[in-house]
């Protein structure tokens, strides 16, 4: 059993940029979990664009 491990997860959410508007987005969470269950730290948070460009999500906020 190992005790730290880093999982990739992606789920859709729905952002905003100031260019395009509302946008629905595939983000993809990469955290590092203690004893696969417990989450720790996020060690990197990006979304894939429509062109298939990689993106940091600070680049678009949740609200408007």
């Amino acid at each position: 059993m190992k005790i730290l491990q880093v999982q990739r997860t992606t789920r859709s959410e729905t952002r905003f940029s100031s260019t395009m508007g509302c946008l629905q987005c595939r983000v993809t969470t990469i955290r590092k979990l203690l004893f696969g269950i417990i989450p720790v730290q996020t060690l990197h948070k990006y979304r894939e664009t429509y062109y298939g460009e990689i993106k940091d999500t600070n680049q678009c906020s949740l609200n408007r």
